[in-house]
């Protein structure tokens, strides 16, 4: 689980084969010193498993079902990304709750001084509501607003500095993570609209739960 508040950047060291996966080796611009092999850490937004410390850099594997559903396929050397490491009990919950399991790629069609429009695929649509929480390339933020297949998110400077969206540009694809929230708030209600009835005490029973 992680917050949406990028702790810091890095960039792509150089990227291997490993056996069906990828190992992408990163290098922090401030290395971690207490950081361990099997954390999870957080790539732009995507949840992954560091598998190999060798300081300045550590490496993470990411498997072809990852590659195929997030921005990291493209991943190239000397690319910028954002980092962020697991919560714990005791960290700051500044953002939101992250859970690094990416929904979706979307599209920059717009990009000005201090905001991005982003169009997102059609099934991920209904879960967008204006105000809401919303995570791009890792980064928390809040949808502004709702247009067609678009939505708009405004950025601080202070973001724009301190995270890879500085880099992006219109045509880029990004990774997106919608509030889970508002993902099971909609489940429910449309699970209501077609007369299911979701866990019932008889399921819990079943499985053992009561």
């Amino acid at each position: 689980m992680f917050t949406g508040i990028i702790q810091q950047l890095g960039e792509v060291n150089r990227i291997e084969g490993f056996s069906n996966c990828r190992r992408v080796f990163i290098k922090p611009d401030a290395f971690w010193t207490e950081v361990k092999v099997g954390e999870s850490i957080a790539i732009n937004g995507v949840c992954l498993t560091i598998v190999k410390i060798s300081p300045p850099l550590f490496a993470v594997e990411i498997v072809p079902a990852t590659l195929s559903q997030t921005t990291l396929a493209g991943l190239r050397a000397g690319e910028r990304v954002n980092l962020e490491r697991a919560l714990t009990p005791t960290s700051s919950l500044s953002g939101h709750f992250v859970s690094g399991h990416i929904d979706g790629v979307g599209v920059i069609k717009r990009k000005g001084k201090d905001f991005f429009s982003i169009r997102l695929p059609s099934s991920l649509l209904g879960y967008l509501i204006p105000k809401g929480c919303i995570a791009i390339e890792g980064v928390s933020l809040t949808i502004a607003e709702i247009k067609g297949e678009e939505f708009i998110v405004h950025l601080i400077p202070y973001t724009l500095e301190h995270t890879n969206l500085r880099y992006k540009k219109e045509g880029d694809r990004v990774n997106v993570e919608i509030d889970f929230m508002l993902k099971a708030v909609y489940q429910y209600l449309r699970g209501l609209e077609e007369g299911r009835k979701g866990l019932r005490e008889e399921v819990l029973w079943k499985a053992g739960f009561v």
